[in-house]
């Protein structure tokens, strides 16, 4: 995320945002990156994509530079332009990727900017419009993010859609701040920074952040695929849950495969899901395809099954 410096406005009109996009899109294209959602609001932008071999400091470097220098020079006004430097986190895709995706094209309708999901259709200062086949955006991976809810395009964008509506009354807190969610203190450039002075200190190429923050992120990680990995090794699988559970709930296999959505059924796919996930350590896609759903699907069904889990 992008900030105005006291939260002053980095766009003035159109033309500015033009620009910045325009720029925006060269760089990606020129570090081999992939943008899967973003949003221009008055005084701050989201951008969600996945860096290239230079990594995020290199995009963001270039756009932030030339941007505040273009913005300067065109409204003649001096001074710093944005707050600090980028906030950046480090995203677990399988489970928090769609979330932030329709977080962060929602950003104009929960601003007051666009009325509904109708109307950001055609919205042209978010990725939302080019996912939606309303615009064109060619250094937007828009096929990467419709895959996620299906092979046939048509069918993809219909469940994308519904899937973004699902999200307009959402109030979103700490499951997008914790979690697979890993706040960023340096980015690549300090880690091969460490490397390169041959300074110890612990921290691992999924994770950004110091020393004494990645040991216990990496202590937690560990221990949790410690558990999971003696649950693989004493031979249990996701069919083994699968069983449990459509025995546990009295649901037959082959209706929990069918995609019915009784009741019953979503509950017992859920926490099927949700056990996969933390017994397991499977990735979304693997149970997406045990269950016969998307992955979108899946992806909702573990945060329902976290919650059946807890209840």
């Amino acid at each position: 995320m992008v900030r105005g410096i006291n939260k002053t406005d980095i766009f003035r009109d159109d033309q500015d945002r033009v620009n910045f996009l325009q720029r925006l899109g060269g760089n990606i294209i020129e570090t081999k990156s992939s943008v899967y959602a973003w949003v221009l609001m008055s005084n701050h932008v989201h951008i969600l994509f996945k860096s290239g071999q230079k990594g995020i400091s290199t995009v963001m470097r270039k756009l932030l530079t030339w941007y505040a220098i273009y913005f300067n020079r065109r409204h003649k006004r001096s001074g710093h332009l944005f707050e600090n430097r980028y906030k950046s986190i480090l995203c677990e895709e399988d489970r928090y990727l769609l979330a932030l995706i329709r977080y962060i094209h929602l950003n104009p309708i929960r601003a007051g900017n666009v009325r509904d999901v109708e109307t950001l259709n055609t919205y042209p200062w978010s990725g939302h419009s080019a996912v939606m086949g309303k615009s064109k955006c060619q250094w937007m991976d828009t096929e990467y993010v419709l895959a996620q809810f299906g092979t046939k395009k048509k069918a993809a964008r219909k469940a994308y859609r519904r899937f973004t509506e699902e999200g307009v009354n959402i109030k979103y807190g700490s499951e997008l701040t914790g979690g697979g969610l890993i706040r960023s203190l340096g980015g690549w450039s300090q880690v091969l920074s460490m490397r390169r002075k041959g300074q110890k200190g612990e921290f691992d190429e999924r994770i950004l952040g110091e020393g004494d923050f990645v040991h216990n992120i990496l202590k937690e990680a560990e221990e949790k695929e410690i558990r999971q990995l003696r649950i693989r090794f004493s031979g249990k699988s996701i069919t083994d849950i699968i069983k449990e559970e459509c025995k546990k709930r009295q649901v037959s296999v082959k209706e929990l495969k069918g995609g019915s959505r009784r009741n019953k059924v979503s509950q017992t796919r859920a926490l099927i899901a949700y056990r996969s996930i933390e017994e397991l350590g499977l990735s979304t896609a693997e149970i997406a395809r045990h269950l016969g759903v998307a992955t979108s699907t899946v992806t909702r069904a573990i945060a329902r099954g976290e919650k059946l889990n807890n209840a």
